[in-house]
């Protein structure tokens, strides 16, 4: 056998899974409450010790693991137009698998940049002007921070004849800063897959050690990636395929956590109907958005705010009172696992409200309007109505019996026509929580990866 042991530090449980790549079977699977506020291996030891014993001794050939731990990467993005640079800022954010805590656009304002202080992000990204474009607004920008209390690292990604003044202007307020090419070099041109690699970097090298996960790298081979990028990495080699395996073509990934609901997208969707029109910045072939407010744990409270107190009692039938205190119970106690039907049900709620509303906010959207010729169609973001596969990762999708109940809150509504959600995809489950753990093998063993994702992944329909 070839063992290999895949590890992620979530944040609210630290899994593992143990995968054979001789045969590409996984072995065994086994997770633990992440105690990354004490000593993060801690809670790898006793998802170990969980292991059969013909399994944990190994020998394993490679130990990979991704993080998650503590919600992520923490990141703030600054640009100059929301709909532009701030906007290209965001999506290179994402992509690389940050969790935006705040988009600010045009000049920080003083109450702006006190609200940026506060948030204490894990790193900063600073954009704004195409080449050749406005500097003013990237250079005060830089001028402001230099001013504050920011200790984090600055991704500088803006206008390039402004870049090394910004540099200057930092460097000598005792800033650190990384320098990379412009996110959007062009009006409606992006660039976002340096900037990408420059936050993946920073994640590995900087804030592992702030979260805790230093301790682990004697263990792994180093944390490779976060999470996101690993499932994004996953649901890019499902669709695409290898050189020797075809991929399933275009799908969607949800992914429900303790902290957040994520949504990966990977297809172009280009307007299939006739007579709409695209609008808006290019979408990229892969598409990752985080939703921060919508974890089923850290973030029970925001789903109630979101979604309604009676959309949630609707599905839960709890009392008022009820609701409140277990609401508060969940996101003081993140590692709680269902113990009734009452709890399913409430999970089941939060679920179903989480991906709803996360996948209308990843998916485009149809406006309509009138000119000289009559009526017209624009479409802003992906349509992802013909979008073949959906796909839900996460806790919930393995241990709870609605599983595709919930995945399927998220597909196309009549009632909501204009809102270009998946209409008819097949539904699938991870249901072995094997995807993060395909992300870290797609790189080294394309082709096993590929095949133990199909192999595992569960049909509903």
């Amino acid at each position: 056998m070839s063992l290999a042991l895949l590890i992620d530090f979530g944040s609210t449980f630290t899994k593992i899974l143990a995968v054979d790549l001789s045969s590409e079977e996984i072995l065994a699977y086994a997770q633990s409450g992440t105690t990354v506020e004490t000593d993060i291996m801690i809670g790898l030891r006793r998802a170990i010790d969980l292991l059969p014993d013909s399994v944990k001794k190994g020998p394993f050939s490679c130990k990979l693991s991704s993080s998650s731990a503590a919600g992520g990467l923490g990141m703030v993005t600054i640009g100059l137009i929301p709909q532009l640079s701030a906007e290209a800022a965001r999506r290179a954010a994402l992509g690389a698998g940050a969790k935006v805590l705040k988009v600010f656009s045009f000049r920080l304002a003083t109450k702006e940049l006190q609200e940026l202080q506060e948030l204490a992000p894990d790193i900063l990204l600073l954009a704004g002007g195409t080449d050749g474009g406005n500097t003013e607004v990237i250079l005060e920008n830089a001028r402001q921070l230099a001013r504050s209390s920011m200790r984090c690292p600055i991704v500088v990604a803006g206008n390039k004849a402004a870049t090394d003044e910004v540099n200057s202007i930092l460097l000598q307020a005792g800033k650190t800063t990384l320098l990379t090419e412009n996110v959007m070099p062009e009006v409606n041109v992006l660039n976002v897959e340096p900037t990408r690699k420059i936050i993946r970097k920073v994640f590995i090298e900087r804030i592992i050690e702030a979260k805790g996960l230093k301790k682990a790298e004697d263990f792994v081979e180093g944390i490779l990636m976060p999470t996101p990028t690993a499932v994004l990495r996953a649901a890019q080699l499902l669709s695409q395929g290898t050189a020797f395996n075809q991929g399933l073509g275009d799908l969607v990934i949800v992914d429900i956590g303790g902290a957040t609901t994520d949504i990966h997208s990977i297809g172009m969707g280009n307007p299939i109907q006739a007579g709409v029109i695209r609008k808006g910045l290019p979408e990229p072939l892969v598409k990752r958005t985080v939703e921060g407010d919508l974890g089923l744990r850290y973030n029970a409270r925001s789903i109630l705010k979101f979604c309604g107190q009676g959309q949630i009692m609707k599905k839960a039938c709890l009392s008022h009172s009820e609701l409140s205190h277990k609401l508060e119970g969940l996101s003081q106690k993140v590692d709680f696992l269902p113990q009734s039907l009452e709890d399913l049900d409430l999970d089941f709620a939060l679920a179903s409200c989480a991906v709803k509303a996360a996948m209308e906010r990843h998916a485009g959207n149809i406006e309509t309007l009138w000119g000289p010729q009559g009526q017209f169609y624009l479409q802003y973001g992906k349509d992802l109505t013909g979008f073949e596969y959906l796909i839900g990762t996460g806790g919930i999708f393995i241990h709870h019996p609605q599983a595709a109940a919930i995945l399927q809150k998220t597909l196309f509504s009549q009632e909501e026509p204009f809102s270009l959600r998946p209409r008819n995809p097949a539904l699938y489950t991870d249901a072995q929580y094997c995807l993060f753990a395909v992300g870290l093998l797609a790189d080294r063993f394309p082709d096993q990866a590929l095949r133990i994702a199909k192999k595992y992944l569960k049909k509903w329909n």
